[in-house]
């Protein structure tokens, strides 16, 4: 069985969704399906890796800003499509500690910051537009894997994961799993980052309540996606009418998608 982790060496949160089986007993083909962080520190030996999967589509779901300072690093076997979730980043991964800082003075700002990124990211019109297209290129791409991505690979990488799998018909509880899995992957990076954060600020109250909300930034909560899943179901009922409803998948482009993606 293929590893869930890829073999990149200067990315974080780099992951295949094959494997993943749906409610009805199919299972998701590997490599086909790649949910990652920024592309635009790889290496050379990274982009290699990428290409012989092969990688044939790079949708980057980042703001304007953050594509003009950290542009992707491309594979060459990959076409690159920007499908912005948000016009400027909302989810605090590209800003800078002295923006944040002056954010995050309160506890729990950060962890209420995010469920407004997720109830937005379930409305807004830029977020519809982008996963919209997502799913037209995911129809598209008939050869090699689509890898799509944000700045850190948590939040709008999450949230697109989880209507992919949705549409896949992975069952929540899988989906919640694959979601929460980024804490894990990141735990070494995302702490380290935190105590040098912590060794060079003053220790006071003050500077844990801000370490506390930057943690909160910097991972996942099962109550984050559940914001978005809340939502979605009180306006459209369950996942599967926003599919249909509010993203305009029809039943046929539906089942279109499971016979490429599933086996």
């Amino acid at each position: 069985m293929p590893n869930r982790l890829l073999d990149i060496n200067s990315g974080h949160n780099f992951r295949d969704l094959g494997g993943y089986q749906t409610a009805d007993g199919r299972t998701i083909k590997w490599r086909q399906l790649l949910r990652t962080g920024s592309l635009a520190t790889l290496s050379n030996d990274d982009l290699t890796t990428l290409a012989q999967i092969p990688v044939t589509q790079d949708i980057d779901l980042r703001g304007q800003a953050e594509v003009r300072q950290m542009p992707d690093r491309v594979p060459q076997t990959a076409a690159y499509y920007h499908l912005p979730v948000f016009d400027e980043d909302e989810t605090d991964a590209s800003h800078s500690n002295e923006e944040i800082a002056r954010w995050m003075q309160e506890e729990g700002n950060g962890y209420r910051r995010m469920l407004r990124v997720y109830s937005r990211m379930a409305t807004i019109p830029s977020a519809k537009r982008a996963f919209r297209q997502l799913f037209a290129r995911l129809l598209a791409n008939q050869n090699g894997a689509t890898l799509f991505h944000c700045t850190a690979g948590k939040d709008r990488t999450g949230m697109a994961a989880f209507l992919i799998l949705s549409a896949l018909g992975v069952p929540r509880e899988t989906i919640l799993d694959d979601y929460l899995l980024t804490n894990q992957v990141t735990e070494d990076f995302r702490e380290g980052w935190l105590a040098q954060m912590r060794k060079e600020l003053p220790a006071t109250p003050a500077t844990e309540i801000l370490i506390n909300n930057r943690r909160d930034l910097a991972s996942v909560h099962a109550a984050y996606l559940q914001k978005a899943i809340g939502v979605i179901e009180d306006r459209y009922g369950d996942v599967q009418h926003y599919l249909t409803n509010y993203l305009e998948l029809s039943d046929d482009q539906l089942h279109q998608l499971r016979d490429r993606y599933l086996e």
